[in-house]
């Protein structure tokens, strides 16, 4: 299995990209994992230019995870579960997506296998990435019964 995320935009703040790289070391211990930044959309039509380029980067047999405000919400507990259930119908390319700002356009949404919400409130871009990896990297502990997550 692989992890592909594919978001908006580059972390500019020096402290989440240090978290963002530490968590994707820590996660390629689990699973070969590789991030895509597509280019920011112009104000007007960004959320249009954004998920075009989503969706160029998505490949057709590719399992699809939005990360919306509206989505699903899971413990960590039952994120591992999902994820051993991916591993268990041999996903081969898992693609995490982060819009920008605007968020997703409809088309990306409709593209995605499952919609994940990672809380109620909402946070930066850079600051999803970060969680998201988090919870990743926690979920495959969970999985192999490693002491992290206690």
């Amino acid at each position: 299995m692989k992890f592909r995320f594919v978001w908006v935009g580059k972390t500019r703040e020096p402290n989440l990209l240090n978290l963002q790289n530490e968590y994707l070391s820590r996660l390629s211990r689990f699973v070969r994992s590789e991030v895509t930044e597509v280019r920011e959309g112009r104000p007007g039509i960004a959320k249009q230019e954004e998920g075009e380029a989503i969706l160029q980067a998505i490949g057709p047999a590719s399992f699809v995870v939005a990360l919306e405000d509206t989505g699903k919400q899971m413990t960590s507990h039952q994120l591992a579960a999902e994820i051993e259930k991916w591993m268990n119908t041999s996903k081969r390319d898992v693609v995490f997506i982060i819009g920008g700002a605007e968020g997703l356009s409809s088309e990306v949404a409709e593209r995605a296998d499952i919609r994940l919400s990672l809380s109620f409130l909402t946070f930066t871009h850079e600051m999803a990435r970060v969680f998201l990896l988090e919870q990743l990297y926690r979920a495959f502990t969970i999985i192999r019964g490693y002491p992290y997550q206690k």
